[in-house]
């Protein structure tokens, strides 16, 4: 048999039997067999079959009191296995090169660190001429497209910690720097957005766009970002980009094993 015939065949039981687990992983607690069937628009006795395997297997358990069902103990450990397999940096690598082939321009993939966002991981575009950010790099907090997503959606901008490095940077902010009442304007708008954008706070020539990547959390785990000549980067592409880069993202905070992303 082909490969490619191989690689279509399925075990229709199984795909059945995960009609019932996502039920269980959807639910605030144990439901009832009915609740379960009906969530699953199963028949109460064909559901009950694959519930007693779960059980003995120890995918699902059954509470002696009501009869309920949740989910077991091996499926706990299995969703902690995935989570321990998960590196954001080789899940981005396929986006990023994508999105460099897809728009010419250079793309990083950036993460949190003690000193700021860094960059990890890159794939250099055709028209970024010699300007060229290294790994390793430490981008800018609060005039970068990177440094935004960050600010808008770690956990700590609000802390005390955060307004006190905002308030340090604006005491210390070069001439014609952006304001802390403007930083938390730009982050309010990354929220609504989903995305940040910046011309030349890098270089004068070059714009960015970023978009954050999110982990079974919900949490900031990398930010992907797109940089290119500002120029190059017209309204109509800079709109077409951002579609691009959210919906790769989204795709990468999947596989991570996000829920709720969506592309804008």
């Amino acid at each position: 048999m082909a490969d490619t015939e191989q690689s279509k065949r399925r075990v229709q039981s199984i795909e059945v039997g995960f009609r019932v687990l996502r039920v269980l992983r959807m639910a605030e607690g144990p439901l009832p067999l009915r609740e379960i069937a009906a969530r699953a628009a199963m028949p109460p006795s064909k559901v009950h079959l694959y519930l007693v395997s779960f059980v003995r297997e120890n995918m699902a358990y059954q509470d002696p009191q009501n009869g309920h069902y949740g989910l077991g103990s091996f499926a706990i450990q299995l969703g902690l296995a995935a989570v321990r397999q998960l590196d954001v940096v080789s899940l981005s690598a396929e986006a990023l090169t994508s999105l460099r082939d897809s728009t010419d321009c250079a793309v990083y993939l950036s993460l949190w660190g003690d000193r700021g966002p860094c960059i990890v991981a890159k794939a250099d575009g055709t028209l970024q001429g010699a300007f060229s950010l290294r790994l390793g790099y430490i981008l800018p907090l609060t005039t970068s497209a990177t440094g935004l997503v960050f600010l808008a959606h770690l956990p700590s901008y609000e802390s005390d910690l955060a307004r006190a490095a905002l308030a340090a940077y604006e005491a210390d902010r070069v001439p014609n720097g952006p304001a802390a009442d403007d930083v938390a304007a730009s982050v309010d708008k990354v929220r609504k957005l989903g995305y940040a954008s910046t011309v030349g706070s890098l270089n004068r020539n070059f714009a960015g766009i970023a978009a954050p990547i999110f982990d079974y959390s919900n949490r900031i785990a990398a930010t992907l970002t797109i940089l290119g000549p500002s120029d190059y980067m017209s309204r109509g592409r800079h709109k077409e980009f951002a579609k691009l880069l959210l919906k790769a993202a989204q795709d990468v905070s999947e596989r991570m094993g996000a829920l709720g992303t969506q592309a804008s």
